[in-house]
């Protein structure tokens, strides 16, 4: 139907609609339930779906696109398969065991195809943390004592106000997140309240509040002013040194990045510097686990496939057991077993229809 735009002509239209004998309003997410259940999409494919349709930047989109394409339904296929014929060999094992020449080569067959599949299920996990972290956003801090320059610097950095600027030192108390994109990263920056020592309730739960911010960050931009002495947040990889105020007098120091909110000095290299900490060096495809359901199932096939190198090889009937618990495990990962508790949370995440 081609109509007005108007919302009251729409619902008008809808509620008339909905008055004749057989029709209704789609539940969200229906469509893509039924192309699920008609086996068009694995789970893995409609979760790269929704992934996509919530991209905010470029990487995001890349890495929902791989998936939403089959990335990781077909690497799942292709385990489980390897995982079903060395079960195979196994049965033969069990049904032939009166055969002495049978066992010995079935067995190390067997055990050589599970332990190709668990060197491959432990690259894809050890990716997991990155995809979850494209996916999700990297969380990038702003910390430092009073009077720093962290909320004049997250306002230059967002390139809008977004924080109140004041000479007045514990101006800011609570966190303020702003959503950046990164070169492409989904990135939030949060300003949080100066780090002192206060009498002040407020401010001291404020600073709490900062340091376990800057605890759980990804990265850590550890700020002082250039008249001032170092009194931050130390760290590795997971920090950068900042000199604020650069268009003051004073040097910053080796290891220090000199910036200056109000003249821009030193921002696009600060830009750089954090999209560099953020992706790691040199091009990486996207992640194939993105969710902590795929962490769960991928890590549940993992422990089984340990289990079935441990020395248990001798025993072809426990040795398949753990196997079977290894397939088990991928097909809940491509939404063949155990996930009407996940169709009906990711479902809702959709608009109406869709």
């Amino acid at each position: 139907l081609h109509i007005h735009g108007a919302r009251a002509v729409l619902a008008r239209l809808l509620q008339v609609l909905c008055d004749l004998p057989g029709i209704r309003l789609a539940e969200p997410g229906e469509f893509t339930r039924r192309a699920f259940e008609a086996g068009k999409l694995d789970l893995s494919e409609v979760e790269g779906l929704i992934d996509l349709i919530d991209s905010e930047t470029e990487w995001q989109r890349r890495q929902a696109l791989r998936q939403m394409d089959g990335a990781l339904g077909v690497a799942a296929a292709n385990w489980r398969r390897s995982l079903i014929e060395a079960m195979a060999l196994l049965e033969a094992e069990i049904d032939f065991s009166d055969e002495a020449d049978v066992t010995g080569p079935l067995i190390e067959r067997a055990l050589a195809t599970a332990g190709d599949v668990l060197g491959q299920l432990r690259e894809a996990l050890g990716g997991f943390a990155r995809g979850e972290r494209i996916r999700e956003g990297f969380v990038v801090v702003l910390a430092g004592p009073p009077n720093a320059g962290k909320s004049s610097l997250l306002n230059a950095l967002a390139r809008r106000d977004v924080a109140i600027v004041s000479p007045i030192a514990g101006t800011t108390r609570d966190a303020i997140e702003v959503r950046l994109d990164l070169a492409g990263l989904p990135v939030t920056l949060i300003d949080t309240a100066g780090l002192r020592d206060s009498t002040d309730p407020i401010e001291a739960e404020g600073v709490r509040r900062a340091r376990a911010l800057a605890e759980k960050a990804d990265l850590v931009l550890s700020l002082r002013s250039i008249d001032s002495d170092p009194d931050r947040l130390h760290g590795g990889e997971g920090v950068i040194a900042l000199a604020t105020k650069v268009d003051l007098a004073g040097l910053a120091r080796p290891g220090e990045v000199a910036v200056s909110a109000q003249t821009g000095q030193g921002i696009p290299e600060l830009l750089t510097l954090m999209a560099e900490r953020l992706a790691g060096q040199g091009a990486v495809e996207p992640a194939l686990l993105t969710r902590e359901r795929h962490r769960v199932a991928v890590g549940q096939a993992i422990d089984a496939l340990e289990r079935a190198g441990s020395g248990r090889h001798d025993h072809a009937e426990l040795l398949a057991e753990d196997l079977r618990l290894a397939v088990r495990a991928l097909e809940r990962l491509l939404g063949r077993v155990d996930i009407e508790d996940v169709l009906d949370q990711l479902f809702a995440g959709f608009c109406i229809g869709k």
